[in-house]
């Protein structure tokens, strides 16, 4: 049903999720279904999503929900403002992993689809600090590489250079 999974990365975030969120627990998951959200629902999870709603206009939306935590696994470096639905969430319990910025590499844009677009490609202090002044306390975060199986000086630097970055955080 989907093609190119990434496998490693839904690996890690899957053993994050497990070690700050034990299932059985009810999850909002920013942003629409997809194939992470079926593997939380294999692993215990009650997952919802979000409908594609563009949640810099409309942060309101995680209030209609009532859950045991939100997660948002890719989600924040695509809004103008995350600033505004972190501040928003009500429940006490984000887990959430953004890209993290490559000096080797500009921020993704994809050419086909204008919504697949990184407005924000995070350094680990500039995402602490956008949790911790929209009221979250990290208690847990780990970065983990991204290679990819090319030959290059970029595909290099990816096996030594952290990718993605997670984080738990507590309101």
């Amino acid at each position: 049903m989907y093609s190119k999974i990434p496998i490693k990365r839904y690996e890690h975030t899957l053993k994050f999720l497990r070690d700050v969120l034990p299932a059985p627990a009810t999850i909002l998951d920013l942003g629409v279904r997809n194939p992470f959200s079926e593997i939380m629902e294999q692993n215990g999870y009650k997952v919802y999503n979000t409908n594609g709603e563009d949640l810099d206009l409309l942060p309101q939306i995680v209030k209609n929900y009532n859950v045991d935590a939100v997660t948002a696994f890719e989600i924040f470096e695509h809004l103008v403002s995350p600033f505004d639905v972190l501040r928003t969430i009500e429940t006490s319990k984000i887990i959430t992993t953004v890209p993290l910025s490559l000096w080797f590499a500009k921020a993704y844009r994809s050419k086909t689809d204008m919504r697949d677009r990184h407005y924000h490609e995070f350094e680990d202090w500039q995402f602490d600090w956008l949790l911790e002044k929209s009221g979250w306390t990290i208690k847990k975060k780990e970065k983990w590489t991204s290679p990819i199986n090319k030959i290059g000086f970029r595909p290099i630097l990816r096996k030594f250079t952290p990718r993605y970055y997670a984080v738990y955080a507590e309101k």
